[in-house]
């Protein structure tokens, strides 16, 4: 895991967490957005190393080291804690740590329910397929990657990725992600905000947003009709950047 920073470590600290496949330059514009007046930092996680090969352990590994981080870099305070997807649910997972004292956690559809061996088994080998035909330079995989995916600007970024990324953290990460969660009742002092769409599997994020909030009854969540997965934050940022400022404000 590579950790980059901007801004002033004076400022209070925002930490951003990338989804599976996708670069840590995804966050791009919400660095631009935060970095003034904050310290942003960004890590790339396991597996999505783009200068260095590195495995993916499990979800509970990443937050480990995402945690000791924040403990001693940042005096374990962080005023905004934000993931994607899998980094939703691996900051679903640090905002655990009640020595943490995180004041907003805001997640995109973070997958927090088990789902059944088939359809892990089908996501495998659909994302391996992929990695295999991106280190093939295969142009249909190109082709897709800026409609259905991310925008064609990360094409590059997603390249390093794929050629480093092998097929055990694959299986690591979906066999991880899709594990049972342990919904607790977070510290009183956080303000919690989960956003997801409908169309296709974020049918897994409502159920998980739905159950994070029995535990958490002041939980806010924001459902986007019409969405896929990522959706939002990838395609609309503006709009993802205004429900984002709304809420913190």
């Amino acid at each position: 895991m590579v950790f980059h920073t901007y801004g002033n470590k004076e400022n209070k600290a925002v930490v951003l967490l990338h989804g599976m496949l996708m670069p840590y330059q995804i966050w791009k514009r919400v660095v631009q957005e935060f970095a003034g007046g904050y310290y942003v930092i960004v890590p790339e996680l396991d597996a999505h190393t783009e200068d260095e090969t590195s495995e993916f352990i499990s979800i509970r590994d990443e937050a480990r080291k995402i945690t000791e981080y924040i403990t001693n870099e940042l005096n374990g305070e962080v005023y905004l804690l934000a993931g994607l997807s899998m980094g939703g649910r691996i900051a679903s997972e640090v905002a655990k740590n009640t020595s943490l004292k995180i004041e907003n956690l805001v997640v995109d559809g973070a997958p927090l329910m088990k789902v059944n061996g088939l359809f892990k088994g089908i996501m495998k080998n659909n994302y391996k397929s992929i990695l295999k035909s991106a280190r093939a330079r295969d142009p249909k995989v190109k082709a897709s990657f800026g409609k259905n995916f991310l925008p064609g600007e990360y094409w590059e970024t997603f390249l390093k990725i794929a050629d480093n990324m092998s097929g055990q953290s694959v299986d690591n990460i979906i066999g991880t992600v899709f594990m049972p969660f342990e919904f607790i009742k977070y510290r009183d002092d956080m303000k919690i905000l989960f956003m997801h769409g409908t169309k296709g599997n974020e049918s897994v994020s409502k159920k998980g947003a739905l159950k994070m909030k029995e535990f958490n009854p002041k939980m806010e969540i924001r459902c986007f009709e019409g969405l896929a997965h990522g959706e939002l934050f990838c395609f609309r940022q503006d709009q993802w950047l205004n429900e984002l400022k709304e809420f913190l404000s």
